[in-house]
């Protein structure tokens, strides 16, 4: 089920929460709605759940215009952060909830048979008895899932449900609920923060800033072709480093690190440089390693202070470096973006080093 919303804005008084967000979803698709607090993702979400109204725009939903359609028409299923499970019902009575308020309400059977199919599901049926306070936190998200697809929902929408997961429990659950997106086909939009959560779990990614999408692409384009500062520096791994271009060199003084090539009028920019796009060499010099952690068999993972600046970085291949050695910086390359927001290609002048 394809969704395809139109130049939604939605005010809070004075304050524009969303601006004019444009998105189409493909059916079939997991999307993430990627973005800082603030950003408007929720907002959007919840306009698509029929939670929100919207001051202008409109929202299509497999082809038929959703304004006016209340939210308990929308045949959509929605998993909160919270789970919003209620306390006083078993686990069987709050998967069945959206079934026994139905204005065509299945019989009881039916009914106590799909509930059991879900939790065989979402793998908890032997926790149909028990109360949400009785169960772990993964548990009562996996029930929260079991209840948003008791009604056989078009669209699934998941709002930051990882968030009140631990760290193992929310890797384990995430990857769950993907495998079970892949096993039904419903479309699925997702709404984080968490930068990982979405690049793991997501085909496309819906950055949003202040209220608009800035970018919407798959994981890999967002990382070699970002449409903004913002988004290059969000995504992915990133150090940011000023920088002042003249006559189409970027040059980042007093910072230790060799001018880059730019096609970029003069003036104050920035650069966004990845871990592997920093070459970082034994030798005299004036940037120091602060921390060097190898992880399994690839190159160690280091920290350098340059001036005032921390930069990440990968060691070369075989080598290594202690805490608080001088060493010698280069960039290989990197996304560079005027203060107008136009956007270059940054590329190294010379492979000398220099310290």
């Amino acid at each position: 089920m394809s969704v395809d919303v139109q130049d939604i804005v939605r005010r809070f008084g004075t304050t524009a929460a969303l601006k004019g967000v444009s998105l189409s979803v493909r059916e079939g698709e997991f999307l993430a709605l990627l973005g800082p607090s603030g950003s408007g993702k929720t907002t959007l979400l919840r306009i698509l759940a029929g939670l929100e109204g919207s001051d202008s725009g409109t929202v299509h939903i497999a082809g038929q215009d959703m304004t006016g359609v209340p939210a308990r028409e929308r045949n959509i299923g929605v998993v909160f952060q919270h789970y919003a499970l209620f306390r006083h019902m078993t686990v069987f009575d709050n998967v069945a909830f959206g079934l026994r308020v139905r204005r065509q309400r299945p019989s009881s059977a039916e009914i106590a048979a799909r509930v059991r199919r879900l939790l065989e599901l979402v793998q908890v049926p032997e926790l149909e008895r028990r109360y949400p306070d009785q169960i772990s936190g993964g548990q009562r998200q996996r029930v929260a899932l079991a209840r948003a697809l008791a009604i056989e929902p078009r669209l699934l929408l998941l709002d930051e449900p990882f968030g009140a997961l631990d760290a193992l429990v929310r890797k384990e659950v995430r990857r769950w609920v993907r495998s079970l997106h892949d096993s039904l086909g419903i479309t699925t939009i997702l709404v984080t923060h968490d930068q990982e959560e979405a690049m793991e779990m997501a085909d496309r990614i819906a950055v949003m800033q202040g209220g608009r999408i800035v970018q919407l692409d798959a994981v890999g384009a967002l990382l070699r072709d970002p449409a903004t500062a913002f988004v290059a520096g969000f995504i992915g791994e990133a150090t940011r480093l000023p920088c002042q271009v003249r006559n189409g060199v970027a040059h980042f003084d007093p910072l230790p690190v060799l001018p880059l090539q730019v096609a970029l009028p003069d003036g104050p920019a920035a650069a966004f440089v990845r871990p592997a796009e920093i070459s970082v060499r034994h030798g005299a010099g004036t940037a120091s390693v602060r921390l060097c952690r190898t992880e399994g068999e690839g190159p160690a993972r280091l920290i350098v202070q340059a001036g005032d600046i921390m930069l990440d970085a990968l060691a070369n291949p075989g080598e290594s470096f202690e805490k608080g050695e001088s060493c010698r910086l280069s960039i290989r390359g990197s996304h560079v973006f005027a203060e107008s927001g136009e956007r270059a290609q940054g590329v190294p002048l010379a492979e000398v080093m220099v310290g």
